[in-house]
C-alpha cells in the first residue's frame, strides 16, 4: 500500500518548468530516496508536497485519497537549509515548534524530554541557540521534526554539517522511525546513505522522472554480469587462460592472494566461468559485482543528456 503519491505533477515558472510530470509512490512504513543532480526538482517537488507551493497540474494522494491541506498535520520535514531563532533557549523553542505541530505543552514536553535524553543533551535544555554549533542545532531540528509522530517524514540532506558519530546515530534513529512505522522521503546527493538506508528510490533529472523502483531491483537490473575472485595461481595471467566470452576488466595482487574483476559477455552461467577457472588457479573467493546507486545515477544522469 502506498502512503504518498504524486500523479503527473507538473510546476512551471517563467520560462522554466521545474517538474514535467512527474509521479511517484511511495510505499508505507518504508524510506523512499527521492535523488536528482542539483536543479533537477526535488526541492520544488518537495515543496508541493508541504503545501508551500501549488502545483500547475497534477494530484497527490494520501493514503489513497486526494491530498488537502491537513495533510501537512502529519507530515514532519526536516528542510536543508535549516533555522532556529538564535537569541531562544533551546529547550523554550523546541516546545515552541512542538506545540505549533498540535501537541499539547505538557505532551510536548514529555516527548521532547524522552528524546533530549536519547541524545544525551538535557543539558541543553537552557542553554540559547547561539551557543551550541551547527551539528547541534541540527539534532534540535531533527528532534522538532520528529517529536509529533508524523505519518510522512521528509528528510532534505539531514546529515549536512555532521560528525561520522552523529550521522551514524541519526541513521539509526531513521531506521527505528521506519520500524515503528514511519514512512520516509529521504532526499540526499550522499549515495552510500543511500544504499544503507532506501527502501526504494526515484531519480529525477531535468524535471521529468528517469528512474524509479526497488533498490534491489534497480540494482539487479543495472548488472554486468562481472565477478570479483580471490586466487592463487602459479604463475598463469587469466587472459590467456580464458577463452572467448570472458573478458578479465583488470587483474592486482592483494597481500598473498591475487584478485581480477572479470566480465561474462554473453551472459552464460557464472558456473561455466569457475569451471573455466578451476584447473588453472585456486580459487579463495566468488562475488558478483553489483552497480553502485553512485554508478547507476551517473549512467542513468548522462543518458538522459543526450536524450534531450
Amino acid at each position: 500500500m502506498y502512503l504518498f503519491e504524486a500523479q503527473d505533477v507538473t510546476k512551471q515558472y517563467a520560462g522554466h518548468k521545474a517538474l514535467d510530470r512527474v509521479s511517484i509512490s511511495v510505499p508505507k512504513s518504508s524510506i523512499f530516496g527521492l535523488l536528482g543532480p542539483n536543479g533537477a526538482g526535488k526541492t520544488t517537488l518537495i515543496r508541493i508536497i508541504n503545501d508551500i507551493i501549488a502545483p500547475d497540474s497534477g494530484k497527490l494522494l494520501f493514503k489513497g485519497k486526494e491530498a488537502t491541506s491537513k495533510m501537512v498535520e502529519q507530515i514532519g520535514y526536516l528542510p536543508e537549509e535549516r533555522g532556529l531563532y538564535k537569541k531562544m533557549k533551546v529547550g523554550e523553542q523546541a516546545l515552541y515548534l512542538a506545540q505549533l505541530k498540535g501537541l499539547s505543552k505538557k505532551e510536548a514536553t514529555k516527548r521532547l524530554k524522552e528524546w533530549f535524553e536519547k541524545f544525551e543533551i538535557n543539558s541543553w535544555w537552557n542553554k540559547k541557540v547561539e551557543e551550541l554549533s551547527k551539528g547541534m542545532q541540527q539534532k534540535i531540528q531533527f528532534i522538532v521534526t520528529v517529536v509529533h509522530d508524523p505519518k510522512l517524514l521528509i528528510f532534505d540532506e539531514p546529515f549536512s554539517g555532521f560528525d561520522p558519530i552523529n550521522v551514524n546515530l541519526l541513521k539509526d534513529e531513521i531506521l527505528k522511525l521506519r520500524d515503528n512505522g514511519a514512512t520516509i522521503i529521504f532526499s540526499t546527493h550522499n549515495m552510500e546513505s543511500v544504499e544503507e538506508l532506501c527502501d526504494h528510490i526515484a531519480l529525477i533529472d531535468r524535471s521529468k522522472k528517469i528512474l524509479e523502483g526497488k533498490m534491489k531491483e534497480i540494482k539487479e537490473a543495472y548488472k554486468t554480469n562481472s565477478f570479483e575472485i580471490a586466487y592463487k595461481s602459479s604463475g598463469n595471467n587469466l587472459s590467456t587462460v580464458l577463452k572467448n566470452g570472458y573478458e578479465v576488466l583488470t587483474q592486482w595482487q592483494d597481500d598473498e592472494l591475487s584478485r581480477a574483476k572479470i566480465r561474462i559477455k554473453n551472459n552464460d552461467n557464472p558456473n561455466k566461468l569457475l569451471k573455466e577457472l578451476i584447473p588453472h588457479i585456486e580459487i579463495h573467493s566468488f562475488n558478483e559485482i553489483l552497480p553502485s546507486m553512485n554508478e547507476i545515477f551517473i549512467r542513468k544522469v548522462e543518458e538522459n543528456k543526450f536524450k534531450n
